[in-house]
């Protein structure tokens, strides 16, 4: 059964304001409304949608939104008519089988990230991508729907898993490759579930941060399937992109040191990096080019780079 709940504040006379918090009424004074609303998404109806069908109609109107975790929606002033919660359509566990993983939309980022049999599969590469997100309080909050269907440039998930071989099922879509999904303009649909193939890839995930909890200023996943190498380098600050080994670099069976390097430069010039508050550009394309290099080291058994000096 959906359940609704208005969540509007109502004035009461000029100098107070009721909010409903966690089952009891607040009061507060103009001021401190005034604060609130500055500092916060503002939302009007409150439905916990009983099937997804319900969830797509009430999404296709703009001023509704999708709950996720909310993580980074509470940062915005956005002001929402309807918040959409899912939570009730059992999306939020991972289900294995011999071909793959599938990962409902409401999962939350820490269930995947200690999950053991995509560790084992990744070899720790998701579990890495995850481990500098801030803290387990709020990887317990984030979704891998709301991670994935936001495209941010600074996901970190977004970016490892573009590394291995996915698909997102979207309610109408259907199941479409991530890589692809990525490329998509954003819409009224629904992310069901990434699904994660288990075929014959190797991927190694890195990233650069100014401090240990800090989005990114480069993310890195590279990769190693059956039609060659590839690197997807996310944190541009743009989306992440996949640049595969066109020209052969890599070809041989026994990778040298000098094809990493000559690699490395070939993958980080194919690119578009630009500036804001975290990095240059410049700086950007030296570190993805550091990256990618290590990337490969530890894909090809060599040194892992993690030293300092080592690039």
């Amino acid at each position: 059964m959906t359940e609704r709940c208005k969540m509007d504040p109502y004035l009461v006379g000029s100098k107070s304001c009721f909010f409903w918090k966690k089952g009891k009424v607040e009061i507060v004074d103009d001021a401190e409304v005034q604060n609130r609303r500055n500092m916060m998404f503002t939302i009007r109806e409150y439905v916990k949608v009983s099937s997804l069908e319900e969830a797509y109609e009430l999404n296709q109107k703009k001023t509704n939104v999708i709950f996720g975790g909310g993580v980074w929606l509470r940062l915005g002033k956005k002001h929402i008519q309807t918040a959409i919660d899912l939570s009730a359509l059992g999306l939020d566990g991972i289900t294995e089988d011999a071909d793959a993983f599938s990962i409902g939309c409401m999962t939350t980022l820490h269930t995947l990230e200690i999950h053991e049999g995509i560790h084992a599969y990744t070899k720790g590469a998701v579990r890495e991508s995850l481990r500098h997100i801030v803290g387990v309080q709020m990887r317990n909050c984030a979704t891998v729907g709301g991670s994935i269907f936001g495209r941010f440039g600074f996901s970190d998930i977004l970016c490892c898993l573009m590394g291995l071989d996915c698909d997102v099922e979207l309610y109408r879509g259907g199941r479409v490759a991530l890589t692809d999904f990525t490329r998509m303009k954003k819409d009224t649909d629904i992310l069901v579930r990434v699904i994660l193939k288990k075929s014959p890839v190797e991927t190694v995930y890195l990233s650069q941060r100014n401090t240990a909890t800090d989005f990114p200023v480069v993310s890195c996943a590279v990769s190693k399937d059956m039609q060659g190498y590839r690197a997807v380098v996310g944190a541009r600050p743009c989306m992440p992109v996949e640049v595969r080994d066109t020209e052969g670099i890599l070809c041989s069976k026994a990778i040298t040191e000098k094809q990493i390097h000559a690699f490395g430069a070939w993958a980080a010039a194919q690119l578009a990096f630009a500036d804001n508050t975290r990095a240059s550009g410049a700086y950007r394309r030296h570190i993805a080019e550091v990256l990618i290099k290590r990337g490969l080291r530890q894909l090809t058994g060599g040194n892992d780079g993690c030293g300092f000096g080592c690039i």
